[in-house]
């Protein structure tokens, strides 16, 4: 059903693109604005793991500097067959850990100092195996796209608002009715974001899924989320930016209120309750 979702949403998402990018910029308008985003899109896909690493201060280690923390990740990277990716830690209290990469060639997982002080080992591989779930589903490229259309919108948005401070449209221009323009310079930003939103969360319900069959221990990955969730209210992240909220297993800057529509992960009341729910039918077989 996730995965449903997230294909019912990136047609939502490129049907609204297309409709906002005739309405306000007609044909050239639109596909400037693809383009653009794009290849702003496309920078991020193949350099943002090594800038939200070096954001976070992550240091890469071997299996000797960190060797319980390696034999994890190689042994559920063996389970799901994907090639053993780069192992990082984050000098942060703030219990959290995150994947990123374009490809589970170029993957890499990096965990926070303090997830690896809270957890016992089967709630660190619950959350590992979430992580490696990310990866083998190349959530990265999902987002990457999803990321892309939301942009193009925006762009769009932006074109047709400072068209009209500075002198509008021609007649000649291609387009549609002027409120349906109007419309979409305030709601189709909006509309984007909040679609976005869904998919990222959809993906997160999906790893989620993926970590507990994967580790085999439903229970122990919904215990690691609400002793991520607590113990993160107590130590805030201290570094990196609100942009990157949905790399990390529980997000370390969510609020509440109205918030949660442009959150990046489902509340973690929820998700427990769907591995709860997953315990109960029998998934289960400890690494």
């Amino acid at each position: 059903m996730n995965r449903l979702k997230t294909l019912v949403l990136l047609a939502t998402l490129t049907a609204l693109l297309l409709f906002v990018g005739q309405a306000l910029g007609g044909r050239g308008g639109l596909m400037i604005a693809l383009m653009f985003a794009g290849v702003m899109n496309f920078a991020a896909y193949w350099w943002s793991d090594k800038i939200v690493l070096r954001m976070y201060g992550a240091q890469e280690v071997d299996e000797a500097q960190a060797p319980e923390l390696f034999a994890l990740v190689r042994g559920l990277a063996q389970r799901i067959q994907i090639p053993m990716p780069r192992v990082y830690i984050i000098p942060q209290e703030t219990p959290n850990a995150f994947a990123t990469g374009r490809n589970p060639e170029h993957a890499a997982v990096a965990v926070t100092e303090g997830i690896l002080r809270l957890l016992d080992r089967e709630e660190l591989a619950g959350v590992l195996a979430h992580e490696l779930g990310h990866v083998q589903n190349r959530d990265t490229l999902i987002m990457t796209v999803a990321a892309t259309l939301a942009g193009a919108l925006s762009h769009l948005a932006n074109m047709a608002m400072w068209g009209a401070m500075f002198g509008g449209r021609s007649d000649d221009q291609e387009g549609g009715h002027p409120v349906a323009g109007l419309l979409g310079i305030i709601i189709a930003p909006i509309a984007a974001t909040l679609i976005q939103m869904a998919i990222s969360r959809s993906r997160e319900f999906l790893a989620d899924e993926h970590g507990a069959r994967v580790s085999g221990n439903p229970l122990a990955l919904a215990s690691a989320l609400r002793k991520i969730e607590a113990w993160s209210q107590r130590i805030p992240m201290t570094a990196g930016s609100p942009a990157t909220a949905h790399l990390f297993i529980i997000n370390p800057f969510s609020g509440g209120g109205l918030v949660r529509l442009f959150s990046t992960h489902p509340s973690t009341e929820e998700r427990v309750a769907r591995l709860q729910a997953m315990a109960r039918q029998g998934v289960g077989r400890p690494l």
